[in-house]
């Protein structure tokens, strides 16, 4: 039995003295009871019996009853009229209900039970105790006695020493993660290119310190990893402990902060010591955030617990230059509500950004998820699921195999297809089918229209990516869904792309509007998009006749990490003219949607009815309904 399993032993022996002597006490409890003398016991039996109520208790030394009710009150009054009031507690119980014991009188009562019956008092005799009163008094009292002596002792041998192993919540919680456990290498980590290229001068700083340190070049003391969340932080920091093959300490930041006073202060000084012990070494803090958030950001602005673990922090990353071979490496995914007392130089020297892939990322992150052991099917196109899947980090690339897989094996097949690719993307952006849901006739009509009403502007739009899927299986709160295929990767978009954009969002709604004369609901998310970006285009973007200006600032509080609302620095004139310039947009882009859906109202017509027919149309198939899509005529450089 080793030294923990033996302390955790001995505290479940003290835990269960402690309840059973509890539950003994409990059990024992008795209500208040007066102290009878033995000769007053005598008097009462000889000329007043009718006082007793029920049944006494004779045993080997003690005679137990209770007083009947009606004679309370009388027996109070013979016991305290010769008793000063102030004393009165100190003769009767607090609450009194009339019971009461009187010793036996070893000499003289040898005739009690003759007495008793002369006097017509029933009674009952306890037969002699087999349980040895010294043992009952040992277990009542020297035992509890033991068991708290014993507590002392255990307390004081856990305290002692640096361990200070009863008193361990002041410890660090970092994770050692052994050579034993999966070894993770920068071959394991995709799509992130330029954040491993960074990280490999820190396995060099580790592995040859001197080749840095020869041309007098410091080692730098923290790598702070920012980024979404999913991007592969946490991963690449456990790739660089698996290149450098060296101890990796891991822990969360809120590990540090406790409800105790100095707890988190104690636990970043307990940290820095296992590290320096063990250097070379990393140490990584994930969510970093928790703990080394702006000071003076709370509620109260007061010097709390939090504040006081980001001090320590501080601190011990100031005078971590002495130690060489040790790196601190920290990941988050709010940068912006970090102390800038962290992110100056000789704190986290290098600040890597960790961003969601592009579309080559993304094809190289399927590429180390689809091995082994999955199976995958020969028709499964990598760099169509790239494209398909803009804005997806890794967790949500690694989540869309899992989830193609499991739809692979509730079918009974062999390998993973691209169906079940396919089918795992829209799983993973919009929810699982709905095909239980029931929908009339009508409203399927309405749905398959306003569908076809957006593919159709993807189609003829030249501004616009290409049709992906457009289907009226219902998904989540969509009755109806129709993707596009980005052609390439984009990070700056015209203001043609944009209106592009606005119409396929309008699309939807002036089918409905042409096929059947009316408005309906399904258009909300729609006109939510088209408002939210003609909004942008004319107060951040400068796209519109007010020109190059942006309108209203906005604060970030950095307590609550979010935006809390925007500030208008305009006049109400221009909040006016705000409105008409976003209104001029929608409204024109609108006109252009019915232009293109009168003009093409037989290829809305036979799209829908092929949607009501086959439910689900990819692009090939649109594009055999309604002919080439016309090329985007190429610009002159000027």
């Amino acid at each position: 039995m080793n030294k923990s399993t033996r302390s955790m032993v001995i505290w479940w022996v003290v835990i269960a003295g402690i309840v059973v002597l509890g539950i003994y006490q409990l059990f024992n409890r008795r209500d208040p009871v007066y102290q009878l003398a033995t000769s007053d016991f005598h008097k009462y039996i000889t000329s007043d019996p009718k006082v007793f109520g029920g049944y006494l208790t004779l045993d080997e030394e003690w005679i137990e009853g209770r007083f009947h009710e009606n004679s309370i009150e009388n027996v109070e009054a013979r016991i305290l009229q010769n008793v000063p009031r102030q004393e009165w507690e100190t003769h009767l119980p607090p609450n009194w209900k009339g019971e009461f014991r009187a010793s036996r009188d070893p000499i003289d009562d040898y005739n009690i039970q003759a007495k008793l019956d002369e006097a017509g008092i029933r009674y009952n005799v306890e037969p002699p105790s087999k349980f040895p009163q010294g043992l009952l008094i040992f277990g009542t009292t020297i035992v509890p006695l033991l068991i708290f002596l014993g507590l002392m002792i255990f307390l004081s041998r856990q305290m002692q020493g640096s361990g200070n192993r009863a008193l361990s919540f002041g410890k660090s919680r970092a994770r050692l993660h052994s050579e034993t456990q999966t070894k993770i290498t920068f071959e394991d980590v995709a799509g992130v290119d330029e954040a491993k290229e960074a990280l490999a001068e820190v396995i060099q700083f580790l592995k040859t310190p001197k080749k840095f340190e020869r041309l007098g070049g410091r080692i730098p003391k923290g790598v702070l990893l920012m980024g979404p969340p999913g991007t592969g932080k946490t991963m690449l920091a456990k790739a660089v402990a698996g290149e450098a093959d060296v101890p990796f300490y891991s822990i969360s930041g809120s590990d540090f902060v406790e409800m105790f006073v100095g707890v988190g202060a104690s636990r970043v000084r307990d940290l820095f010591e296992l590290g320096k012990k063990n250097a070379p070494c990393i140490i990584f803090i994930d969510e970093l955030d928790a703990v080394g958030r702006h000071r003076g950001a709370g509620i109260g602005g007061g010097h709390d617990e939090r504040e006081q673990t980001l001090n320590q922090l501080l601190v011990e990353m100031q005078g971590f230059e002495d130690v060489s071979g040790v790196i601190l490496i920290a990941a988050t995914n709010r940068p912006d509500v970090l102390d800038p007392a962290l992110l100056r130089p000789g704190r986290f020297d290098r600040q890597i950004v960790v961003d969601l892939p592009d579309v080559r990322g993304r094809e190289a992150i399927l590429t180390v998820h689809t091995k082994s052991p999955y199976k995958i099917a020969d028709d499964v196109d990598l760099e169509i699921l790239a494209k398909a899947t803009p804005g997806f980090s890794g967790a949500d690339l690694e989540n869309m195999t899992n989830e193609a897989a499991l739809l692979a094996a509730r079918s009974d097949k062999p390998e993973i297809d691209m169906m079940c690719f396919d089918e795992a993307k829209d799983r993973v952006i919009m929810g699982p089918e709905r095909r239980s849901l029931v929908i009339s006739d009508e409203e399927r009509r309405i749905t398959a229209y306003h569908e076809a009403g957006h593919a159709l502007m993807l189609h003829f739009v030249p501004e616009s990516d290409p049709n992906y899927k457009c289907t009226i299986v219902p998904r989540g709160r969509a009755l109806g869904v129709t993707a596009m295929l980005p052609l390439e990767e984009r990070h700056n978009m015209s203001k043609k792309r944009l209106l592009a954009h606005i119409i396929f969002a309008l699309g939807g709604r002036v089918a409905e509007e042409i096929i059947f004369g009316e408005q309906t609901t399904g258009a909300q998310n729609d006109f939510e998009q088209a408002t939210s970006l003609a909004r942008r285009m004319v107060t951040q973007w400068g796209m519109s006749h007010l020109g190059p200006l942006t309108f209203g600032r906005r604060d970030e509080q950095v307590f609550l990490g979010k935006e809390l609302g925007v500030h208008q620095d305009y006049s109400e004139e221009t909040a006016i003219a705000i409105d008409k310039a976003v209104h001029d947009i929608v409204m024109e882009c609108y006109k252009k949607a019915r232009n293109i859906l009168e003009t093409n109202l037989e290829g809305l017509k036979l799209l829908a009815d092929a949607l009501l027919e086959r439910e689900t149309l990819v692009t090939e198939e649109i594009d055999e309904i309604l002919g080439p899509r016309p090329q985007l005529p190429s610009r002159p450089i000027v």
